[in-house]
């Protein structure tokens, strides 16, 4: 079977149309799935109220876990995906399809299994109040049934923009929150549904593009397509996935830590509605982290197929320009956050009391924002040429060396600023790790 011209160009039209032509659907995508997890929270806010915000800032843990898997097996499917389309291993690629599915049933069935039968004790764990755990166990438990729809929703759709399909890919994760925002709208206001009714509307919206998928990997004529031949486990493809995606699962795991401690931190010493508070912060970061990662996974098929080619020059440009398109994304978000925050958080909530939380921490969470571009990019860098020690380590080390102990330790000396202050500081720390690792690899490693 000859190579598609969608692949083929991978390895020879300019890195920046490249960038742009792969990028643009994934930041689409990203920013899409961003304002929806931003709406979902506004109407939670404004429907149900100040309370339930901070009962679903408590689940943030449980969704970073539940990411955290489905990261493991759709980054590692990819990243294997496109490097074997680069060497022209197409049977390969279409093995790797069949072992994610299989993958992400497995560890979806376990995950929903586990969570569920622990849910009330789980969720005191991760900062949960009397007042703020009817609200979070309520919103979990249909998340949770619907895991396995998450999971392969998720991986299918990083298969699918790796094998040369970035539009389709941006596709479906526009018809996703397009079912979703119009669904929690429905069951929250005209229904009623509360914040069971944000949950159910989650779980129906990604059931709707995951068909789409499946329909499209059904057909024999893409390269890469289901053949119940390939559903078998193929023990070396398991480990290349899980590999590559260790990174991003350590990564989301440590941030369920991270987001443990600055609620657990936050209650201590503010109340619950300052981790309502975080709530509001974590989602307009995200909003902006999210564009940041379409732009890295728009990188990554390039970096990967052209690694895979050996065509180290272009890997090189493509990390420049993704640097540079995340640092100017990353400026605007501290602009926003620095000048109209009191704006920016209205958005979520009219209590006074909320707001001035949400304002004192955005200030300060985005006062170093554009610099984390660098660890971020890098980061996703070192995954999409199959240096997962590398990724795993500049991962892991803002949020279990510098992180956690900056929460751990500086609240008990200026209290709640304390915890609000770790996580530009660990931001600074992880940005020279990062500077110095790509440093070292390009004077010592890279051919």
């Amino acid at each position: 079977m000859s190579e598609p011209r969608g692949a083929l160009l991978l390895g020879t039209e300019s890195v920046g149309k490249l960038l742009k032509k792969y990028a643009t659907p994934a930041i689409i995508a990203m920013t899409a799935s961003s304002l929806y997890n931003m709406i979902d929270s506004i109407f939670i806010g404004h429907g149900v109220g100040p309370l339930a915000i901070s009962g679903l800032a408590i689940t943030f843990p449980f969704m970073n876990l539940g990411a955290a898997i489905g990261a493991m097996v759709g980054v590692g499917a990819s990243t294997v995906t496109a490097m074997e389309l680069g060497k022209k291993n197409y049977k390969k690629s279409c093995r790797a399809l069949a072992n994610t599915v299989m993958l992400n049933v497995f560890f979806g069935i376990i995950f929903t299994v586990v969570c569920l039968a622990f849910l009330k004790p789980i969720l005191f764990f991760f900062g949960a109040s009397e007042q703020t755990l009817p609200y979070a166990y309520e919103y979990m438990q249909f998340i949770l049934i619907g895991n396995i729809i998450t999971h392969l929703y998720h991986g299918l759709n990083s298969v699918l923009r790796a094998s040369g399909h970035p539009n389709e890919a941006m596709i479906a994760t526009i018809i996703t929150v397009l079912a979703n925002v119009f669904l929690d709208w429905l069951f929250i206001f005209p229904l009623g549904m509360g914040i069971r009714g944000a949950a159910i509307a989650t779980v129906i919206a990604q059931t709707i593009p995951l068909i789409y998928l499946f329909k499209i990997f059904s057909n024999k004529n893409e390269l890469v397509h289901f053949d119940k031949d390939d559903f078998v486990f193929d023990i070396k493809i398991i480990k290349d996935i899980l590999a590559i995606g260790l990174s991003p699962f350590l990564l989301n795991s440590m941030l369920c830590v991270i987001i443990i401690l600055i609620n657990t931190g936050l209650k201590k010493f503010g109340g619950d509605l300052s981790v309502g508070a975080y709530g509001i912060v974590n989602r307009v970061t995200f909003f902006f982290t999210m564009i940041v990662l379409g732009i890295t996974q728009g990188m990554q098929p390039i970096v990967s197929y052209n690694y895979g080619a050996r065509q180290y020059d272009r890997v090189t440009e493509a990390l420049k320009k993704s640097i540079l398109l995340a640092f100017f994304t990353l400026s605007i978000g501290f602009i926003i956050g620095e000048t109209i925050p009191r704006f920016t958080c209205r958005l979520f909530t009219n209590d006074e009391e909320l707001l001035k939380y949400s304002i004192d921490g955005m200030r300060i969470v985005m006062c170093t924002f554009p610099i984390i571009s660098l660890p971020i990019v890098i980061g996703n860098f070192f995954q999409s040429i199959g240096k997962a020690k590398k990724s795993i380590l500049l991962s892991l080390s803002r949020q279990v060396l510098f992180l956690t102990p900056l929460l751990i330790f500086l609240p008990k000396f200026i209290g709640i600023n304390g915890v609000w202050w770790s996580i530009p500081i660990s931001d600074i720390i992880a940005t020279i790790l990062s500077v110095i690792m790509i440093y070292r690899y390009y004077k010592f490693d890279a051919k």
